[in-house]
């Protein structure tokens, strides 16, 4: 695909192909497309936690107010943020904004390399930060940001939300 069908073809997917399992390659894929993010000073304040296990994901549906998606998906991807690796450089800004803007654009390059790869994925940031920090294990450092599950789209799909026009989100000086 190229890179406008890709922006164009990129839909939240919440349903997966029960039987498909992502190979670690196209993970691998996902993670090195999500570390091409741009970030702030290049201090890449971001952590990847890749989960296969089934209770995990299980869990981590629960902590996401039971999105049980989350727990059929095959793969689930959190993307956390590291504050402090920022902060060392841009102190306060850094420790409140930059990171997470740093992860914002990680997860988007991971959602768009999931379409370009055929796979189908979907942004969660409604979830319990604290549950999903137990759940995890995260230590101390570490904020789960959002949760990214992975996997075959179980049917085709396309995009159902439109987008506002140019018209009514830019100006112009």
């Amino acid at each position: 695909m190229d890179f406008w069908q890709v922006l164009r073809n990129r839909y939240s997917v919440r349903e997966f192909a029960p039987d498909q399992d992502v190979p670690p390659e196209l993970v691998s894929g996902l993670l090195s497309a999500a570390i091409e993010a741009p970030s702030a000073g290049n201090r890449q304040s971001w952590h990847f936690v890749v989960v296969r296990d089934a209770a995990i994901r299980a869990a981590l549906a629960h902590a996401a107010f039971d999105q049980m998606f989350l727990a059929e998906a095959p793969v689930v991807i959190v993307v956390c943020a590291d504050p402090e690796r920022s902060a060392r450089r841009y102190q306060q800004r850094g420790r409140t904004l930059y990171t997470y803007q740093d992860t914002a654009a990680a997860t988007e390059n991971l959602l768009l390399a999931a379409t370009a790869l055929g796979l189908g994925a979907c942004w969660v940031g409604a979830f319990d930060e604290q549950e999903a920090r137990q759940v995890l294990r995260l230590p101390p450092g570490l904020i789960p940001v959002a949760m990214v599950p992975v996997g075959y789209p179980l049917r085709p799909g396309s995009r159902e939300t439109g987008r506002r026009p140019l018209s009514e989100v830019v100006t112009y000086m």
